[in-house]
C-alpha cells in the first residue's frame, strides 16, 4: 500500500476485510477481517505489480486490497470445497 503509512493499512486492511466479508456473504470477527484484509492487501498488490497496474493513495489501495481480500475468500472457499 503506497503512500497510506503503518497506520493506513491497518485502517484500509480493517475496511477492505469488512467489504470483502460483505460481498462474499460472510461472517468473521474484528481480528479475522483485519488478517483477510491485510493478506488480500498482499495479494491484490503482487496480482497488480504482475499486471503492471501502479497505485498510490487510500482509495485505490481500498481497492486492491478489497479485490485481494474477495480472492482470498473464495480461495479459500473453494479449498474447502475440494477437500
Amino acid at each position: 500500500m503506497n503512500g497510506v503509512g503503518f497506520f493506513g493499512a491497518i485502517v484500509i486492511g480493517l475496511l477492505a476485510g469488512w467489504i470483502a466479508e460483505r460481498l462474499m456473504a460472510r461472517s468473521h470477527g474484528l481480528i479475522t477481517n483485519l488478517i483477510v484484509g491485510l493478506v488480500g492487501a498482499l495479494l491484490g498488490g503482487w496480482i497488480a505489480g504482475l499486471l503492471g497496474i501502479a497505485y498510490r493513495g487510500w482509495l485505490p489501495s481500498l481497492l486492491v486490497s478489497t479485490l485481494g481480500a474477495v480472492l482470498l475468500l473464495w480461495l479459500l472457499s473453494a479449498m474447502r470445497r475440494r477437500a
